[in-house]
């Protein structure tokens, strides 16, 4: 069972001892990966917390996951109860596959697909080149896509990473006016159908690669939406649906200027004048404040060719490709994402 935890960072030490810490970060990385992968943290919210039977129910070794756990409870995602007792914080919980909103699909993604070309970061840095193209030899998402399981275990990922921010980020938000809703790169149509449920005179469509399409009918299936939403295979580069409202959620950061433009571009030679646009991302803070964008920023960085965007890249973005930015609407305190919405003029 998961307890309370702050999940602070550790900040013991001045000077050259945080910073062989923060050098050191690859081995929490790698921590984290085994208690997730292994389900040491989904066995612990069960209420298994004595090592020995953590180790027997998971098939690892007990001074190892002991070990590891006792690291961990310094980053706040366990609790040291006793010399070989544990118990997962609200953080590590996250970890476990039996909790809603679980990261452990994500926790898995990360580090069996960013882990590894990460170690060219210092040619990305050097030649603005994404790492993972240098280490693949392709860009990533031609990677990723070349094997149905890897987009399948990307889309997973992604399915719960929106699974966990939805309700900080629409809780009491509608859509704009529109009978048909598009949404574009929506993985499993998750995000679609949460804003769905708050309109339910309104039809959907969710748009995404061919290797999603299996996931996103399935869930729709399963939610209840059949009749009401279809799923289709394609690429948004060459054709996106017919929609009075398109949905744009964490989409945009993972592409550079000119291939946003392609995508805004082709929705507005698709839709009709007045259509309106709904991005979900984080936005760029100008100021140098602590923000969760920064580090997704590395990431893209690494990965890909996109890039978090502050709120005038966003306005000039939208602009170029005939979108007007009608307002931000702000989410729960606790979100780190922001939704814009704008209308097509022409």
């Amino acid at each position: 069972m998961a307890t309370g935890g702050d999940g602070a960072t550790p900040e013991q030490g001045a000077g050259p001892e945080r910073m062989v810490r923060l050098l050191a970060g690859f081995e929490v990385s790698q921590a984290l990966y085994a208690v997730a992968k292994l389900d040491i943290a989904t066995v612990m919210n069960e209420g298994v917390s004595e090592v020995a039977e953590i180790a027997a129910s998971t098939g690892t070794d007990a001074l190892a996951v002991k070990r590891v756990l006792r690291t961990l409870t310094d980053f706040g995602v366990v609790e040291q109860r006793g010399d070989t007792e544990f118990v997962l914080a609200d953080l590590g919980a996250t970890l476990a596959s039996n909790v809603s909103g679980s990261l452990r699909d994500l926790a898995i993604m990360l580090m069996e697909t960013h882990y590894l070309p990460f170690e060219r970061f210092v040619d990305t840095v050097r030649t603005g080149r994404p790492a993972a193209d240098i280490y693949f030899g392709q860009s990533f998402f031609e990677w990723l896509n070349a094997e149905p399981e890897r987009a399948e275990q990307f889309s997973a990922a992604m399915a719960s990473v929106t699974d966990g921010m939805q309700s900080d980020v629409f809780s009491g938000y509608r859509l704009p006016a529109g009978e048909l809703v598009a949404d574009l790169g929506g993985a499993d149509g998750s995000v679609l159908l949460r804003l769905l449920r708050e309109h339910p005179d309104r039809r959907g469509v969710v748009h995404d690669l061919p290797a999603v399409v299996p996931a996103a009918r399935t869930r729709v299936a399963e939610e209840g939406f059949d009749g009401r939403v279809d799923v289709v295979g394609g690429s948004f580069f060459e054709a996106v649906p017919v929609a009075d409202v398109y949905v744009l959620s964490t989409v945009l950061h993972d592409w550079d200027d000119e291939s946003c433009k392609a995508l805004l571009t082709r929705i507005a030679r698709t839709a009709a004048v007045g259509a309106r646009l709904v991005v979900v991302e984080m936005i760029m803070p100008i100021t140098g404040e602590v923000h969760a964008s920064k580090q997704v920023d590395l990431t893209m960085l690494g990965m890909v060719t996109g890039r978090e965007r502050t709120l005038p890249e966003f306005t000039d973005l939208l602009a170029n490709a005939g979108f007007r930015l009608d307002r931000v609407v702000p989410t729960a305190e606790t979100s780190s994402y922001e939704i814009i919405e704008a209308t097509l003029t022409g």
